[in-house]
């Protein structure tokens, strides 16, 4: 049952719903095994020993308890969700729930449950041919360890009917006897989810479910409300029966009475799809089984299969963490290093440790090497000169060091540890490890890989001659450009109102000088008007009433008419002048704005041409502070 966490043969993309809730289902078992409360969704004991089994089976490996215990202490992450392992779950309490699971993987009574054939299935079902009958006998498990069972039996189920295809025919039933406690209506045990799945997917990949129970009241409505059929024999209480005719949607009106009246060995059968009843009368059987088997019966009955049943070699069958401990022995010595090198090993909870393909409970090593580069890139036109720390972890250690075998990552005292786990075992290869040039060709490896692959990029701006800083950002830059160009446009707008200033107060003062005039003329035209309107009035009337119009009288009445008409003439001229220059001043201020907006669009187009500018390595700019070897393990 527990020997073998086989990792489900189901593509994550695809499946990653069903194996995590199978994964759930695994976790509540051996937690509910080991008598430790757990929520699936807040619970740190249950959240942790989930996210070390998905890790796992995510590569595709399968687990066994020992392994997965082990890694409870020291688990391949550094963080769960967005915190530190050690703020949500803090080593010590990792510790102590190690131990506790340990303590149950090393009681006697734990020996059977690691022993056996594997859960799977498929093989329960038989792969070929008709389907066998697979009895999961326990009678003599106490309550925690029918629900481990039952729990992890059916969560199994669950992931193995979403591997297989639609069908509208029956390939599978599931019999449950005394369903009582495993899908109450009100707690939450964890054989309840997977019970509830089933009874509301199965049917679509020909699995059938049949939970038989004494007690109707003890099952979840939720679960009674999927059944298809129902078999309903003489019931003890009234509570029992209102929860049938509850659960019976559309019942005949005296079902009530049928079932009160049914006689021994008699069942109303309702079938929901055809919303009938039927009266089934069981026939007469003897039975002579004497009651539960006990555990040396259910051995004497299987003796038989288990001599025909292959034997899973000795070697397989998995250990205690404190045996596992305590038994393995280094397999080989480690190789020579030269000298000044730090030899670490790689801690298979650094972040980065999957990007190599370490197995996290392997003891065959592998070398790399991990370099500490400080990089500087220089620029004199742009004015740069940045450095930057680069650091990588150089994996296969093989030669000469090309593009895939760099894996830049930011690494720190923390992915590494100083001893050798237990049983290492070392991969050379080619590799010189204890020679000195071997290192120094190594440093002169990543500084020409770094030379040829290592570059920056920033902004320039030609027309403005301007450079964007190491890490600015394009938006910044841009904004810094309208700036500087705004900037540089106002000087020459500054420049441009010198040159017109000048004009435009000339013109100014002309229009002043040009309005006086007209004023001017404008009140000699209207006293010349009204002379000649007086002075000829008066001359011709009393020459006209006293008899006589004189020649003298009418030439003075036409030099004052002449003199008014000459007037208005100088007035008109006057006018015309001031117009033409307040002409002049308008075409100024036209001339002025045209080269204003002149201006402002060669400055847009300058601040808006910006290009890259990659600014790359030499080198003697490259500078390789650390490189240590790292061993991987690999498997």
């Amino acid at each position: 049952m527990l020997g073998s966490l086989k990792a489900p043969d189901l593509d994550w993309q695809d499946s990653a719903e069903t194996i995590r809730d199978e994964i759930e289902g695994l976790v509540s078992s051996i937690l509910v095994l080991a008598g430790i409360k757990s929520d699936p969704v807040s619970g740190p004991e249950h959240i942790l020993i989930a996210t070390i089994i998905e890790t796992w089976w995510r590569q595709g490996k399968d687990l066994d308890l020992a392994t997965l215990v082990g890694q409870i202490p020291k688990p391949p992450f550094r963080k769960l969700g967005v915190f530190d392992l050690e703020m949500f779950f803090p080593e010590k309490q990792r510790m102590k729930l190690a131990l506790q699971l340990n303590s149950l993987l090393a009681s006697p009574s734990m020996a059977s449950w690691l022993e056996g054939e594997p859960l799977d299935i498929e093989n329960m079902l038989g792969a070929d041919g008709k389907t066998p009958c697979a009895i999961i006998y326990m009678a003599h498990l106490n309550e925690k360890e029918r629900q481990f069972v039952v729990t992890l039996l059916l969560s199994k189920v669950v992931t193995w009917m979403r591997s297989k295809p639609g069908t509208s025919e029956l390939s599978a039933l599931i019999y449950m006897d005394e369903a009582f406690g495993y899908a109450p209506p009100s707690a939450e045990p964890p054989s309840k989810k997977p019970i509830l799945t089933i009874l509301k997917q199965a049917r679509a990949f020909g699995v059938g479910l049949v939970l038989v129970t004494q007690n109707p009241v003890d099952i979840d409505y939720k679960a009674q409300s999927n059944a298809g059929a129902w078999i309903v024999g003489r019931l003890q209480t009234d509570n029992d029966k209102r929860r049938i005719l509850d659960g019976i949607s559309g019942g005949m009106p005296d079902l009530d009475a049928r079932i009160s009246n049914l006689e021994k060995r008699q069942f109303v059968l309702h079938l929901a799809k055809k919303n009938k009843q039927t009266v089934l009368s069981r026939r007469h059987s003897m039975c002579y089984r004497f009651g539960p088997f006990t555990r040396a019966q259910v051995t004497a009955l299987m003796e038989p299969y288990k001599k025909d049943a292959p034997q899973a070699p000795e070697a397989e069958q998995p250990a205690p963490v404190a045996e596992v401990e305590a038994t393995a022995a280094p397999a080989a010595i480690a190789p020579p290093v030269a000298a000044g090198i730090e030899v670490v090993y790689l801690d298979p909870a650094a972040p980065w440790a999957a990007n190599l393909g370490a197995d996290p409970t392997g003891t065959s090593f592998a070398p790399a090497a991990a370099v500490n580069v400080q990089l500087l890139y220089d620029e004199t036109r742009a004015d740069v000169s940045h450095n930057e720390v680069y650091e990588a972890v150089i994996f296969p250690l093989d030669g000469l060091i090309d593009v895939e075998d760099v894996l830049s990552v930011d690494h720190d005292d923390r992915d590494f540890q100083s001893e050798a786990p237990a049983g290492a075992s070392y991969q050379l290869g080619n590799t010189r490890l204890q020679n000195k040039t071997f290192w120094t060709r190594l440093r002169s490896d990543i500084k020409n890989y770094l030379a040829a692959n290592r570059s920056i990029e920033i902004w320039k701006c030609p027309g403005l001659k301007l450079y964007s800083r190491v890490g600015e950002s394009e938006e910044n830059f841009r904004a810094r450009c309208e700036q500087a160009a705004d900037e540089a446009a106002d000087v020459k707008v500054s420049q441009l109102r010198d040159k017109y200033a000048r004009r435009i107060d000339r013109l100014q003062d002309q229009i002043s000088s040009a309005d006086a005039r007209v004023t001017e003329l404008q009140v000699d035209v209207s006293t010349r008007t009204q002379t000649e309107v007086m002075s000829g009035v008066g001359d011709l009337l009393g020459g006209l009433l006293k008899g006589r119009v004189s020649s003298r009288t009418l030439n003075r009445a036409a030099s004052r008419r002449a003199a008014s008409k000459k007037a208005q003439v100088r007035l008109a001229t006057a006018r015309q002048k001031a117009d033409a220059k307040r002409k002049d001043l308008i075409e100024l201020e036209r001339d002025l704005q045209d080269e204003l907006v002149s201006i402002q669009q060669e400055h847009d187009e300058l601040a808006a041409a910006i290009e890259t500018l990659e600014i790359g390595l030499e080198k003697n700019d490259i500078r390789v502070a650390e490189a240590k070897l790292v061993w991987v393990p690999v498997a």
